[in-house]
């Protein structure tokens, strides 16, 4: 399973958002309020983990290239 952080929309905007996270397959729909308050919430996009290798890759071998 999936781990999102969904955002409150406060509906003044002095009162800061509540940021929560949920544990949800990525075939469930989106949150559309949050359980605890009854707001409406917006999923937020963070960066990933990235991909990470081991061992050489090829763009770090001093391969000869031909004519």
């Amino acid at each position: 399973m999936a781990t999102y952080i969904y955002e409150t929309i406060p509906s003044d905007a002095r009162t800061k958002p509540r940021r929560f996270e949920v544990q949800q397959k990525m075939s469930d729909p989106p949150l559309k309020v949050d359980p605890k308050s009854g707001l409406p919430v917006r999923r937020v996009i963070v960066g990933g983990s990235g991909l990470v290798t081991h061992g050489a890759s090829i763009l770090s071998m001093n391969v000869k290239r031909g004519k």
